[in-house]
């Protein structure tokens, strides 16, 4: 297999103080299809966090909107106690209605600028890409990190584009945003992504598919922190 070096662009911390590379580190999105009978997404999510999640994304492809919000402000109070940054996907109204921290958006979803014009400028926004245009356009869009993938074969997602080693490299060095690798990432996998530039990954049945997540959350925590601060090496494309 073919093997090359990555040089890390420098992130500039000034440009982006709503989210700090820390708090990237793992980033858990919800899938309440992984939840066993009688158990609750609050209850998944606190384990997550016991376990060393440092961001959550509430995810809900499905719920009626009445329930997406309770929830919605339930996972809230938890992430705030915890001093996690609590965003939603896609929901910009759900967001606004709850006074999330913030918003994922996808590239089908409303674009970067009209989300802060709503959110306005102190909340958070990540968005999706899958290109360099995707991610320059993103940053000069407002947005405040990316996640990029997918980096690996996923189940989770049945229109997920696959981004190859190298186009996550480039939108690392052509951006000064965090960026975080999402898409089939796990614990088997994770250090492969050494040296890429991202300060993070997300995650969702590495954490809430496993019968343990609080220590599924703590092995995937360490195992990642230890892939974003090791000397940038060889990887495998």
């Amino acid at each position: 297999m073919r093997s090359f070096t990555w040089t890390v662009k420098p992130w500039k911390e000034e440009q982006n103080m709503k989210c700090a590379k820390k708090d990237l580190l793992l980033y858990a999105v919800t899938d309440r299809r992984w939840l066993a009978d009688g158990e609750t997404l609050y209850q998944v999510v606190e384990q997550a966090i016991d376990g060393g999640v440092t961001f959550v994304q509430l995810r809900e492809k499905e719920l009626a909107k009445d329930l997406f919000l309770e929830e919605a402000k339930e996972i809230k109070k938890l992430c705030n106690a915890r001093k996690i940054p609590f965003v939603i996907n896609d929901s910009v109204d759900i967001a606004l209605a709850m006074d999330a921290d913030g918003v994922h958006v996808g590239q089908s979803d409303m674009e970067a600028g009209d989300v802060r014009e709503k959110l306005g400028l102190d909340k958070i926004i990540g968005v999706s890409a899958q290109t360099v245009e995707q991610a320059k356009l993103a940053e000069a869009h407002g947005a405040d990190y990316l996640g990029v993938g997918a980096v690996f074969a996923t189940g989770s997602k049945d229109d997920a584009v696959e981004v190859g080693p190298q186009t996550l490299r480039d939108i690392c060095q052509a951006v000064s945003i965090p960026v975080i690798a999402i898409g089939g990432i796990s614990k088997e996998n994770v250090s492969q992504l050494t040296g890429s530039g991202i300060c993070g990954i997300a995650v969702i049945s590495a954490i809430f598919a496993q019968k343990d997540v609080k220590a599924a959350s703590k092995e995937l925590h360490d195992l990642t922190a230890e892939m974003v601060t090791a000397p940038a090496e060889a990887l495998q494309e």
